[in-house]
């Protein structure tokens, strides 16, 4: 605990010093990568431009991979957050839901990721997903514990359901009725916007 603080001290005072925007990766998967929608519409453009809107020094790297597993977020975690980055909205997990894989091995790959964030000094602003009726209420509650367990372990914030406000509204998904649309992700920005506001704030330069 010492040296991953000792790491993150050291990570914000260099980031002070270099005095540059707050990057901020988003790793995820179709969801928060845009998946059909133009660059300028995918979710780390459209909350970008929000940040910058209330007065925010930030970049928000899109680092989303369309079928992305969290153990595939695992594996190219290293490139896909570059050193110099502050903060990560941490977005992965729907498609081990979708594909019925174990809750378990779900959590301790989530986990892994965290761990190795932090231990760079980089914070995290973890969003959960919620599991499909139609895969059972087992499953269900395993899957969806996963978040606030780990948002507890690692004391990270959660932001409870990325989809929130989309998930049941078919106007703001794609015609697969699973990923947002345009509209949808103006939608989700909106909602997640003070989450990730008061995670910028948190690792912006002081004074």
């Amino acid at each position: 605990m010492l040296l991953v603080s000792g790491a993150a001290a050291a990570h914000s005072s260099t980031a002070e010093a270099a005095g540059r925007p707050v990057q901020v990766v988003a790793l995820g998967d179709s969801l928060s990568a845009g998946y059909m929608l133009p660059a300028d519409a995918a979710f780390p453009a459209v909350l970008q431009k929000a940040l910058q809107a209330r007065g925010l020094d930030v970049t928000v790297a899109n680092a989303g991979v369309s079928g992305d597993t969290a153990e595939g977020g695992l594996q190219r975690l290293d490139w896909s957050v570059p050193d110099g980055t502050d903060a990560v909205i941490l977005e992965l997990g729907a498609n081990n839901m979708l594909r019925g894989l174990s809750a378990a091995t779900t959590k301790q790959t989530l986990d892994t990721i965290i761990t190795r964030l932090q231990a760079r000094g980089i914070k995290v602003l973890l969003t959960g997903m919620m599991a499909l009726p139609s895969l059972g209420k087992q499953y269900g509650d395993e899957f969806q514990a996963i978040y606030p367990a780990l948002a507890q372990q690692h004391g990270v914030p959660l932001y409870p359901f990325f989809l929130n406000g989309v998930a049941q509204n078919p106007q703001l998904k794609l015609a697969d009725g699973l990923h947002p649309n345009e509209a949808g992700v103006a939608v989700l920005v909106q909602n997640i916007l003070p989450s990730v506001e008061a995670l910028v704030v948190s690792v912006a330069p002081k004074g």
